[in-house]
């Protein structure tokens, strides 16, 4: 890998809560920051292009982000998303050929201790470098297929269907 583009839309990875998780906003992205302080051994680039939950984002938005990501030169391309319509979105990506593009976010805010961010985000980094052109999704420490997965809200977790 060559260099990893990392295009951010917001969710839950990048909130910043006020009160007890009710009132929030989605701050600056989080994922330059955590993987210069892992001192990882590649070339990235971030473009936040959205800053939205993902169950506000449009299929407008999702239009903007597979824009972008034709757009750029970089095969390997890791998209930070709201977990509510990750799916979706991966879906609309995959019309995007001879890229490797892979989806994380997380449950739990990076800025919480013990927030599934960090090994979200090293999931998706091994999966990005290691797998075939296509999409896929990198949560719960698996590598799914975004035709073959659903958030099981109630549990709070990705699961195959």
């Amino acid at each position: 890998m060559d260099e990893l583009l990392i295009v951010t839309t917001g969710g839950t990875i990048d909130k910043i809560y006020f009160d007890d998780k009710s009132d929030y906003q989605v701050g600056d992205p989080q994922i330059g920051g955590i993987l210069r302080e892992l001192g990882v051994a590649f070339r990235f680039t971030v473009i936040p292009i959205i800053r939205k939950d993902s169950l506000h984002i449009n299929q407008e938005d999702r239009e903007l982000l597979r824009a972008t990501i034709a757009a750029q030169s970089a095969k390997n391309v890791l998209v930070t998303h709201g977990t509510d319509s990750m799916v979706e979105t991966a879906k609309v990506l995959s019309s995007i050929a001879d890229k490797t593009i892979v989806l994380t976010g997380a449950l739990n805010p990076a800025r919480f201790r013990g927030s599934d961010a960090e090994f979200n985000i090293g999931t998706a980094v091994g999966a990005v470098q290691s797998l075939p052109p296509g999409v896929y999704i990198a949560m719960n420490g698996r590598i799914w297929d975004p035709a073959k997965v659903k958030k099981n809200v109630s549990a709070n977790r990705f699961e195959e269907i």
